[in-house]
């Protein structure tokens, strides 16, 4: 990643004063856990659900999901049922498993220390992102949390970002989003927001065009002027 790359994020006079980030995929490698828990629920209902890694429901809220699902499978619950479900056994499998992305907490923390300010906007639900960040030990480091439940729309639209700006007090021009799917991308542009992508296993074949810049580790962004010592 050149210097000159890294520099699309900075535009003249335009100070960054927080750092929004995404939580699954971005500070933890917890895809697979999801996954794993929606697959085990379904297949109780003789459902092989395997979309061989083009998941149809990445950065959509659980509820969201199942809705998706639902519509192309027979079930006998309807999707809120199921999100009950699936949060009962997702929660376990993160206390136990679930593990930080390179970067995690070591970038965080340096960003604190530069003077930035860090929100989290997921579309996870709420306990999910409780138990996610506790088990990381990184949940003192955001000064705002806000789940894709809180807000009206879920990503592609803004919502969630424009939620977090504001509970931060600063304006979306003054936020940079991390990010690592497509519809994560989208709602922070469609936000205001410049974006950096940062793609996990599961998202390399995203579409990451809207996104201000694609970087290959978390640790990069570290590498970009906005970030500096202040």
């Amino acid at each position: 990643m050149s210097d000159a790359e890294l520099a699309r994020l900075s535009r003249p006079g335009d100070a960054i004063d927080a750092v929004i980030f995404d939580m699954d995929g971005v500070l933890a490698d917890s895809e697979p856990l999801h996954q794993h828990a929606i697959r085990v629920l379904l297949a109780e209902y003789d459902i092989d659900w395997a979309p061989d890694g083009r998941d149809p429901t990445v950065g959509l809220t659980s509820l969201e999901s199942f809705a998706v699902i639902c519509a192309r499978h027979t079930l006998p619950h309807d999707p809120r049922r199921l999100d009950e479900l699936y949060t009962a056994r997702v929660l376990p499998l993160l206390r136990e498993r679930v593990t930080p992305l390179p970067g995690v907490p070591d970038v965080l923390r340096t960003l604190v220390a530069r003077g930035l300010r860090l929100g989290l906007a997921s579309s996870s639900g709420p306990e999910v992102i409780e138990t996610t960040l506790a088990t990381l030990g990184v949940r003192p480091l955001f000064e705002v949390v806000v789940s894709g439940v809180e807000v009206a729309r879920g990503k592609p639209a803004p919502d969630v970002f424009l939620e977090a700006a504001k509970r931060l007090g600063v304006t979306p021009g003054a936020c940079v989003v991390v990010e690592d799917s497509e519809r994560g991308v989208r709602a922070a542009r469609a936000a205001g927001m410049r974006c950096a992508a940062v793609p996990c296993a599961e998202t390399r074949h995203h579409d990451f065009t809207d996104a201000t810049l694609v970087l290959p580790g978390l640790p990069d962004l570290l590498r970009c002027a906005l970030f500096a010592e202040r």
